[in-house]
């Protein structure tokens, strides 16, 4: 292979998992215009186009996803073996993409990013952070950072988070007009504050466990939401009920500003685990990561690691 097909390739890999010029250009850190030559060249070579380009997006032909689909495997393989003998020479560099819901950040990756990147200036975190549940090894992540019920069977997954509880809330002043919901089932006779995440149609169902066991359940309201946030505002205004996990809530509940009810049916459940695919070969920079979670969250009794389902 030569040098140039092995640059174009990288180039193509680049775009498709971007999903821009402008941003593959800052990933692979050349002009944009430089990237686009790039391409064309490759589109050429190969007497095929790879990408539908507008002003607003780049799309995969169909041509260029089976071709993307058989180049990452082999690119990846290429990439690992580079920082297998960067990493024996002293430089440990590479790129760990990485998913994760905008709770996990906040309380899991933030507190320790500063950290990660004085150790290991070289590695590049490409972060995609959104709520929502995908199919890390499908749309091409190297690791993610999700609660235990989203692991999926087949993944490697370590608990990184401790136990967390969902939390129903509402102004004291709600509480006074309609009177203080006893059973999980009386939500049904109260202003419910609706959430779903980003994309999806289907509004989040409330969770709740209830003789020996769990359940979810649809609730009504005035305020369907993609913004916790905002459902939190609506409930301090006495709106309705909110319901999100009680550290979220807490700087709201200790001012006195919400109320929590229902607490003896959202008992504690795992937390965050960082979660990774069996993969036969990971990459110096994903095993340097994953080893600086491990260490960032150490291991403790009321955080053990959890069979695998």
């Amino acid at each position: 292979m030569k040098s140039s097909e092995y640059t174009e390739m990288k180039a193509f890999k680049a775009v498709a998992e971007q999903g821009s010029f402008s941003a593959a250009a800052k990933v692979l850190r050349i002009t944009p215009s430089a990237l686009s030559q790039i391409i064309k060249r490759l589109e050429d070579n190969l007497g095929s186009r790879l990408l539908n380009r507008t002003t607003r997006s780049v799309v995969l032909t169909e041509i260029g996803l089976r071709f993307y689909q058989r180049l990452r495997p082999a690119l990846d393989e290429v990439e690992a073996a580079f920082n297998e003998v960067k990493t024996q020479s002293g430089a440990l560099a590479g790129t760990v993409r990485l998913h994760l819901t905008t709770a996990a950040a906040d309380a899991i990756l933030q507190p320790v990013l500063g950290q990660f990147y004085r150790a290991y200036p070289d590695i590049v975190l490409d972060i995609l952070v959104e709520d929502a549940v995908i199919d890390l090894v499908a749309d091409g992540f190297d690791v993610g950072i999700r609660l235990w019920e989203f692991v999926e069977q087949d993944m490697i997954a370590y608990p990184i988070g401790p136990k967390v509880r969902m939390c129903a809330a509402t102004s004291p002043q709600y509480l006074e007009k309609y009177g203080w919901p006893e059973t999980p089932a009386a939500l049904r006779e109260h202003q419910c504050l609706n959430w779903r995440r980003f994309g999806d149609r289907a509004v989040y169902r409330w969770e709740f466990f209830q003789h020996g066991h769990w359940f979810s359940m649809a609730v009504d309201g005035p305020l369907i939401t993609t913004s916790r946030e905002l459902a939190v505002t609506a409930a301090c205004e006495d709106q309705g009920i909110v319901f999100w996990t009680e550290d979220k809530l807490r700087p709201w509940l200790e001012r006195g500003e919400l109320v929590s009810v229902l607490d003896e049916f959202c008992p504690f459940f795992p937390g965050w685990h960082l979660c990774y695919p069996r993969h036969r070969h990971t990459s110096s920079a994903l095993q340097a990561f994953i080893q600086f979670m491990r260490q960032a969250y150490p291991l403790t009794p009321e955080r053990p690691i959890l069979s695998n389902r």
